[in-house]
Parts: C-alpha cells; structure tokens; sequence
C-alpha cells in the first residue's frame, strides 16, 4: 500500500522508517518531511497545516493510509477532511483533537471521568487571573496556555509573584501565541517523577506501548527552561505492570468512555503524561499524538508491524490483532540541539558524522530539525538530531547512543549528557 506520513520533525522521521519495514508498504511519503525522511523515503513539498493540499495529493497519488504526526494538522481536522473524501487516516477528529488543542477542555473531560489529576482554575481574563492568584496562600503553581504553543506554554512557578508574572507572559505579552494565550489554566504544583503513556486507540479498543521517559528541561539535572523534549528512554522502571493496570482502568478506560458518550469518540494515539506522585498516578496532560523524542526509542523497540497496526486502528479493527511484540533491550535517545535552543537559534549549519554514526549497531539517528542543501545535511530546527541506540540494559542503551551522537557535530550543536540516567 502507498503511505503518507504528514509531518517533519523527529517523530515523523521514526514513523517513516518504521511503517517502511512493512512488506504491505510499497511506497512511503512524507509531507514536508527533513532531509532524513528523504533518504529513508519521498518528500512531497506541502507544508503539514495545508489540510486542503495534503487531502489533494493523498486522492490523487490513491494514498492508503495517511499517518498525521503532529498536533496542528489534527486541530485543524485533517483526519475529517481525509475520511469525507472517503480516505483513511490515523488520529483523532478535530473535536477528539481538543484533547491537546486546549488545556481547559482537557481538564473540563479529566474532572467529567473523575480521572486523576492537579486541582486547576481556568481563566480568560488577566486580572481575574492575577487578582485569584494573589488571594491564595503563596506555594508553587503551573500556568498553562490553552492552545497549542509547540511544547513550550507551560510555566512553573515557585510562589505567586513568578505565577503573576507568568500570566502576564501568556496572557498580556501572548509568549506563546495570540491564540494560545486567550485562556489560561492555573494548577497545584505536582510533585514526582513523569512517565509517557501512549496507548493507540479505536474508539473501543486501547493497545498501550511500552512507557517512554521524556526529559522536558533543556540541561542536566533537570535544569533550565522547558524544552520539547532534550531526550527519552523506553522502558521506564518508573511504571510497573500494576501500575500500568491502574492508569488504564482509571486513566484511559475512563476517557475513551466519556468521549463515546460526548458522541466525539476518540481513534489515534492518546499520549497521557503522568506525574507519579505519593497519592499515586495523576495525570498532567494528554497529548493527541505520538510524543517527539518518546516515539524514537518506542519505535526501535517495536518488532510488530507498525503499518498493519495504524491501519487496523483506521478501521476500527484493533481487536483483531495479536498482542505486541517488543525487542526486550532498552532504547534511548538523545536529542542533539541548535545552538540557543530552546530560544533562538541560527539555520542552516553543516552536519559532519552522520555517516560515521550510521555504521554503528543497534543505532538510528533521525532526523527533526534538517534539511538537504547542496547535498548536504543543514541544520534547519532548534532540536536537530534524535540520536537513538539498543542496548542490553539501560546503561549499554545510553553509553551507545552517547557513542553515537560524539561522532556528531556542528557549529554550537549540544545536547544533554545524562538522559536515561533516571533509571
């Protein structure tokens, strides 16, 4: 079958190269795609928000399955415009899709499903916001913008004069975009450890992958600004089986049942970030995609075929298939950045290495923030590379993908030193 994978960042590049090891697939797209989607497959030039141009050529190159990688292409209802066109298409409706799209509903649908999470206020005024905050004892807060603000709209905040602050960013400033910063959402500080639920859902059916470990904050130790995302490791120890049995029946289970009875049932990948906290698993937000770099080190560790599973999902025909299969060695990746990132940063930066870092074992490097220019690689992102290894353990997994991303470089490209050391 003919595959279009809509997207271009490291996540979209994993899915490619995976859902390319299917023997049903007999071509590969990826729309715009990097320049590592362009060695592993086919660019096509329409940028991943032209709902009408991605739905032109999926109908008239006779694309099977349309795979939408990224948040904006789903809010924007790509999947909807695909399937009145009578194609298929892996993700959520636009209105599934406000599950990510805004933080207020998504914590209007957790308090409906009694699922577990922070204690919140939504707002749409900024001196409501303010005036609400400073009535409360002083104790660390989260601010979120609503919208969508590419991993980046979320402040933490030590004490009500940081959580005034940070409202006056999202809410006056409009940091994170006009729209984004319409409403806003104030939450209790959780405290814990986070973990990556992805499960792949049919509107009936909930497969959960193996839990990833993301690593948000830009430098070791969990320090410095948020990110989206400096590297990832899947398994996380931090979630056992029980555990796991319990975020289902009281995380997922619950929301997919509220969203059938919302008559908005929710097909696709649902991404639950998890604060394990003392009173247990609480849940911070929901994704309605694959996580980037979560979906790297899951993907290296999938042995069933990724095309056969999003295509049944499509179809509503997820329990027709076997369980999982998983390569039971660790992965992890480590995200190779732009100098300045996650603020500014320059484009267009030769890339030295990556053939070097491709003869290695058990290593994928994918590409995020690329581009091909005089048949080179550029640097054309703030996250560039998601340098990914298997290892016998966790240790073996990190040493490898280090191993990897030092035969790497560029003009004030770095990355973490300590990703996976969590476990």
């Amino acid at each position: 079958m003919k595959v279009l994978v809509v997207g271009q960042g490291g996540r979209e590049h994993a899915l490619l190269w995976k859902l390319k090891q299917s023997p049903s697939v007999e071509k590969i797209y990826c729309a715009p795609g990097n320049a590592g989607t362009e060695l592993d497959g086919i660019n096509v030039p329409i940028a991943d928000n032209d709902v009408r141009g991605l739905v032109k050529f999926a109908r008239e190159e006779g694309i099977d399955l349309t795979v939408v990688g990224p948040e904006v292409p789903l809010t924007l209802g790509l999947v909807d415009e695909l399937e009145k066109a009578g194609l298929k298409a892996f993700g959520p409706s636009k209105a599934a899709a406000m599950l990510e799209g805004s933080k207020v509903f998504s914590k209007q649908i957790m308090e409906m499903s009694n699922v577990p999470t922070a204690a919140f206020k939504a707002f749409e005024h900024f001196e409501r916001a303010q005036y609400w905050v400073n009535e409360q004892t002083d104790r660390p807060w989260v601010v979120k913008a609503d919208g969508l603000a590419a991993g980046k709209g979320v402040l933490m905040c030590a004490n009500k004069k940081e959580a005034c602050e940070a409202i006056h960013r999202v809410m006056v400033t409009r940091e994170f975009g006009v729209e984004a910063g319409a409403n806003i959402v104030l939450e209790e500080c959780l405290v814990g450890e986070e973990a990556s639920i992805l499960a792949i859902i049919d509107g009936k059916t909930i497969i959960p992958l193996e839990v990833a470990q993301d690593h948000k904050r830009a430098h070791d130790g969990d320090t410095g600004p948020n990110t989206g995302g400096m590297g990832a490791y899947c398994p996380a120890p931090l979630i056992t089986p029980d555990i796991m049995d319990d975020i289902l029946r009281r995380v997922l289970i619950p929301i997919v049942h509220t969203m059938n009875m919302r008559e908005t049932p929710f097909k696709g990948v649902l991404y639950a970030g998890i604060m394990m906290t003392a009173d247990g698993p609480q849940v911070l937000e929901f994704n309605v995609r694959f996580g980037d770099p979560e979906t790297q080190p899951v993907l290296m560790r999938l042995k069933s075929d990724l095309a056969q599973v999003l295509l049944a999902c499509a179809e509503g025909k997820l329990d027709t298939l076997e369980p999982l299969e998983w390569d039971p060695r660790p992965a992890v990746c480590v995200v190779m950045a732009a100098k300045g990132y996650p603020g500014s940063y320059p484009k267009g930066d030769v890339i030295s290495g990556l053939d070097a870092a491709a003869k290695l074992s058990d290593v994928k490097v994918f590409h995020a923030g690329t581009q091909m220019k005089n048949r080179s690689v550029v640097t054309n992102g703030g996250r560039v590379l998601g340098v990914t290894a298997l290892g016998d353990d966790i240790a073996a997994a990190k040493r490898r993908a280090y191993e990897a991303a030092d035969l790497i470089s560029w003009n004030g490209g770095w990355c973490r030193r300590d990703i996976s050391d969590k476990a």
